[in-house]
């Protein structure tokens, strides 16, 4: 009798289990059986594994196998075990020595021809295992940079299963050249519909700015532009409303370029969930810029807070995680759809319960909602160019539920430019550099403050602390109190006033806010004209 083990990894959402991989060899007719709560792919391993060490040049046992999976109570799925089961083969029938393989944790797909092909979730799973207290892993070996983000363990890429072998057995390791002058054909089926792939994801985040996005480029629109900043600095939420073509769309695109390059805590969380969608850029396994999500307004709830059948994949709202969601024509996406966005607009995370779990995906960003006024888009209150009846107006706007809006820091409308502002020579807005300088300005600032706090910016902060922890200068909330007692303002609403105030300060270099910095934030949540400059610049 036969019998080895090694290690893998199950994830259940961005999280992982470590699995012991049992291999068993017994006298009798050859068979293989696989237990421990597999799925369809993963029972399918069964031929790949047997067709891939034959193909690698080693015996296959011909005795009685049994392959389990421990804990037998976690689901698995996926063809991430494979290279774990084939080597807890070879070491059953001692092709390698079984001692060697016990410390080890794999992960791994393998072709028929013995290659070890790449699979979604290496990051988080390598962070489970070093969590478990793992030092050695196993992977493919075009995820190995990947697979080094996490300090502590040491990682062996390779290519194919012979080389493994050779490695393990203390042989000669065979050259395994690349198929050259076209793609690798490992790569290939990583992305594949209703991963993520189709929902307006650009991983490249504040890198548009690379490709000609600045801020400059936007003619006209001082507030909108302020609020853009205002929302940069203190990661609050943003919904522009105007007519087409105002340059809605334009500003939230260059919202990502004016925000801070991640932290390195966050660059592994917003890599782990992209790892797991299977989005991380060729060449580049770190994600450190603010990501950038914009799904279409036809997008279910399921592409937008996560879900699918068996184990929920992470929808929109966990890959825009650090970074921008932007909801376009924000009327047009359902209302279950929309109202699904509260939990998650709060918690900073999403929980979706289903048969085969519960997983919770991070879910922290910064939202951007644009819409028309109207149906037509013309709708204004300076002119009489739109033609929609007004039962029709209030039914487009009445779309966008209260509570939804009432999580809104900053609500801008953006007006129609003018001729003259398109036509102006010389004169242009400020560039993305120079706001971005403002932006990290002012999170530094907010990060002193907070030092010693679980929170890093003013949006994140409770209200309770804000009324008795940091306060305002005095008389600078009496209009915004005034708000609130005739039912402008929410309490919430309140609070967030008083954030984006704080935020304000930081931006132009308040020690706290005072009564134009509250007005400022009351005229970029309600929209009512409180005789203070709109612009940042103005206020310094």
């Amino acid at each position: 009798m036969g019998f080895a083990r090694t290690c893998s990894v199950a994830l259940v959402g961005v999280e992982g289990v470590v699995v012991e991989v049992q291999a068993d060899l017994e006298p009798g007719v050859a068979a293989f059986t696989l237990v421990g709560l597999p799925d369809k792919s993963l029972t399918e391993s069964k031929d790949r594994v047997r067709a891939a060490v034959v193909n690698s040049g080693a015996e296959w046992p011909q005795k009685k196998l049994t392959v389990g999976l421990s804990p037998a109570s976690v689901p698995k799925a996926g063809s991430g075990f494979d290279l774990a089961v084939a080597c807890a083969v070879l070491g059953a029938c001692e092709r390698i020595d079984p001692r060697v393989l016990s410390d080890i944790v794999m992960i791994g797909e393998l072709g028929l021809d013995g290659r070890v092909r790449p699979v979604r979730g290496i990051l988080p799973a390598v962070l489970a295992a070093a969590e478990a207290g793992y030092e050695q892993v196993v992977v493919p070996e075009c995820a190995a940079a990947e697979a080094s983000l996490v300090p502590g363990v040491s990682v062996l890429g390779v290519r194919t299963l012979r080389q493994l072998i050779a490695v393990l057995a203390d042989e000669p390791v065979p050259d395994e050249e690349p198929d050259e002058g076209r793609p690798d054909p490992l790569m290939a089926g990583l992305r594949m519909p209703g991963t993520g792939a189709a929902t307006g994801m650009n991983t490249a985040g504040a890198a548009q700015h690379d490709l000609g996005h600045d801020l400059a480029d936007v003619v006209g629109q001082s507030a909108a532009r302020t609020a853009v900043e205002v929302a940069a600095a203190g990661g609050h939420h943003l919904f522009l409303e105007g007519p087409p073509g105002a340059g809605k769309t334009m500003l939230a695109e260059r919202l990502p370029a004016i925000l801070p390059k991640l932290a390195r805590e966050e660059s592994l969380e917003v890599t782990a969930v992209h790892s797991i969608a299977g989005l991380l850029p060729a060449g580049k396994p770190l994600v450190d810029v603010a990501p950038y999500c914009a799904p279409h307004h036809s997008a279910t709830m399921q592409a937008l807070v996560g879900g699918g059948q068996g184990i929920a994949r992470p929808g929109a709202v966990s890959l825009a995680h650090r970074g921008v969601l932007f909801l376009d024509e924000t009327p047009e996406f359902s209302s279950q759809t929309l109202d699904a966005l509260r939990q998650p607009l709060e918690a900073g995370h999403v929980v979706i319960a289903r048969s085969a779990g519960v997983v919770r995906f991070p879910a922290k960003f910064l939202m951007v909602l644009a819409a028309n006024p109207c149906p037509c888009g013309r709708f204004s209150r300076t002119d009489d160019l739109c033609e929609c009846p007004p039962a029709s107006i209030r039914r487009y706007q009445a779309r966008l539920s209260g509570p939804l809006l009432d999580r809104v820091d900053l609500r801008v409308e953006v007006d129609r430019v003018t001729r003259s502002e398109l036509t102006q020579r010389g004169a242009r807005g400020e560039s993305t550099a120079t706001v971005t300088d403002r932006v990290r300005s002012a999170r530094e600032r907010a990060a002193a403050r907070l030092l010693g706090t679980p929170w890093r910016t003013n949006s994140e902060m409770p209200g309770r602390e804000l009324r008795s922890r940091w306060h305002a200068a005095p008389g600078a909330m009496d209009e915004a109190e005034r708000c609130l007692e005739r039912g402008v303002l929410t309490a919430r609403g309140l609070d967030r006033v008083l954030r984006v105030a704080w935020t304000i300060a930081d931006l132009v270099g308040h020690d706290r806010p005072d009564a134009m910095d509250v007005n400022l934030a009351l005229q970029l949540r309600t929209g009512v004209p409180r005789g203070v400059p709109m612009t940042i610049g103005a206020l310094t």
